[in-house]
């Protein structure tokens, strides 16, 4: 199922922390790539790489649930392999997150059903960064 462009538009309109799970601290990774230019659009960037202490000067978490409670996260942007999807989905929704988006070769259709049963908005195989660019959205604040 693809999100409309309103769909998108809405969430990432919406948004304001994301969580980026896999963040590389490498500049010339996609992850890295991607969550600079979001904090650059006013998002607040939590990192999540359990093997990193910070990315882009924000600290790592190891985790979705290892986020602090009282940080609220609008939006898990998933840079890790396909089969990894169904753990973060599941913290995602023990963790109240509404929007869980997987990046350009990610795709887990049974994780994303069961989020979507869940009332959770999801974007599979789709870069968010380009998505953002595509649509002509100003940067938020």
């Amino acid at each position: 199922m693809v999100p409309s462009d309103d769909e998108l538009r809405r969430v990432l309109s919406g948004a304001r922390t994301v969580a980026v799970v896999g963040l590389s601290d490498k500049p010339e990774r996609d992850s890295n790539e991607v969550a600079l230019y979001l904090k650059r659009q006013g998002y607040r960037i939590v990192p999540v790489n359990p093997a990193l202490p910070s990315v882009l000067g924000e600290r790592s978490f190891a985790s979705l649930a290892s986020i602090p409670a009282d940080l609220r996260v609008d939006l898990a942007v998933i840079f890790r392999r396909s089969d990894a999807v169904p753990g973060i989905v599941d913290e995602a929704i023990a963790r109240g997150i509404p929007a869980v988006w997987m990046q350009l070769g990610v795709r887990n259709p049974e994780a994303a059903a069961r989020a979507r049963a869940r009332g959770l908005f999801v974007a599979e195989d789709l870069c968010s960064m380009a998505t953002h660019r595509r649509l002509h959205l100003p940067p938020v604040g």
